[in-house]
């Protein structure tokens, strides 16, 4: 195992190649061993270089409704009311915090997703 810090894109690339190498090790290997750090070095460069934005918080409604099968009706159902749930959905009224607490309990969605300006 010669497992070093993740610097550049060099680095990074051949981590990538040897994790492709050893993604099957058996458990309790030293491979094994070696995937778990090298997962984990990968990760942190991933996060520092190309980190992922938030989606936002419409989009993200839209598709876990999509997701769940969920309407319009059924999103009225958990805001309390079918022309607020319309008024959400084009963007003509703002997420509010009881909103946003109702969406996230039964929609699954991170608050800090719905919370966002948009």
């Amino acid at each position: 195992m010669n497992i070093k810090p993740i610097k550049t894109e060099e680095d990074y690339n051949a981590a990538l190649e040897r994790l492709e190498v050893i993604f099957n090790a058996v458990p309790g290997t030293p491979e094994s061993d070696e995937l778990e750090i090298l997962g984990i070095l990968i990760e942190q460069f991933e996060k520092e270089h190309y980190p992922i934005d938030l989606p936002d918080p419409i989009e993200a409604i839209k598709f876990r409704m999509e997701q769940m099968g969920y309407t319009q009706s059924d999103l009225a159902e958990i805001i309390g009311q079918k022309s607020r749930a319309s008024e959400i959905l084009n963007r003509k009224r703002k997420l509010s915090l009881e909103m946003i607490r109702q969406i996230s309990n039964k929609l699954h969605i991170p608050t800090d997703v719905l919370v966002q300006v948009y």
